[in-house]
C-alpha cells in the first residue's frame, strides 16, 4: 500500500474514535509522561520539543485541552513546540501554558513567543513527533507535509526521537525512503513505550 492509501485509511481510524476514547488517551500519556522521561533517562536541564495534538491526534481531548503538555509544565521541564515557517525546517518557541498559544497556518495552535530557530531541537532531551503509524523498527508515516522529515535532521546525537501514535497504529511494515528518520521508540497512550534501536539513543 502507499503512503497516501495508508494515510486515508489511517485517517478515517481516527475519524472514528468516540470522545470517550479520546479522553482516556489524552489522560493516559499526560499520566504516563514522568515513567516514559524517567525510562529515557531525559536530562532535565535540556528542553522537551513536543507538539499541540490537533483534530484526531493521540492527546487531543475534544475540548482542546491539552494535557500532555500541562504535565510537561507541572513537571518542571522546559517545553519547546513548533512553529511553521513554509517549507523550511520548524521553528521553536516556548510554552508556559496554553495562553501562550496562537492560532496558526493549517489549523494548528503555536506558541506565540520569541523564536528560538530551527536549530533550538539540537539542544533538546526528547522530540515527541506526531505520526500516523510507526513500526517496532522505527519507522514512521507522517501526514506528509515533510515538516519533521527537514527538522528531524537538526536534532543532536544524544536527542531522543519518539513517534507519538494511537494503540492500534504500531505496524509491522511501512513504506520508507532513503530521507526518512527513524526514530528511536514510539509511544502509545495505553501501551507504553517501545524502545527501537534504530538510532541507539534510547
Amino acid at each position: 500500500m502507499t503512503k497516501d492509501a495508508l494515510r486515508r485509511e489511517l485517517l478515517a481510524r481516527r475519524r472514528e474514535r468516540g470522545d470517550d476514547a479520546r479522553w482516556r488517551d489524552a489522560a493516559a500519556l499526560a499520566a504516563g509522561l514522568p515513567g516514559v522521561l524517567d525510562a529515557l533517562d531525559a536530562d532535565p536541564r535540556r528542553p522537551l520539543c513536543l507538539h499541540v495534538p490537533v483534530r484526531r491526534e493521540p492527546g487531543a481531548a475534544p475540548d482542546g485541552a491539552v494535557p500532555l503538555l500541562d504535565a510537561a509544565v507541572a513537571l518542571g521541564r522546559r517545553v519547546l513546540l513548533p512553529v511553521t515557517v513554509g517549507e523550511a525546517p520548524l521553528d521553536w518557541a516556548s510554552f508556559g501554558g496554553r495562553e501562550d498559544l496562537v492560532p496558526g497556518p493549517h489549523g494548528l495552535l503555536e506558541p506565540g513567543g520569541a523564536r528560538r530557530g530551527p536549530g533550538a531541537i539540537g539542544d533538546a532531551a526528547v522530540v515527541v513527533v506526531p505520526a500516523l503509524a510507526a513500526t517496532p523498527g522505527g519507522v514512521r508515516l507522517g501526514r506528509g507535509g515533510g515538516h519533521y522529515d527537514r527538522s528531524l535532521p537538526l536534532a543532536g546525537p544524544s536527542t531522543v526521537l519518539v513517534a507519538l501514535i494511537g494503540d492500534d497504529e504500531l505496524l509491522e511494515e511501512l513504506p520508507a525512503e532513503p530521507h526518512d528518520v527513524l526514530v528511536d521508540a514510539v509511544w502509545r497512550p495505553g501501551a507504553g513505550l517501545l524502545r527501537t534501536g534504530a538510532r541507539g539513543t534510547a
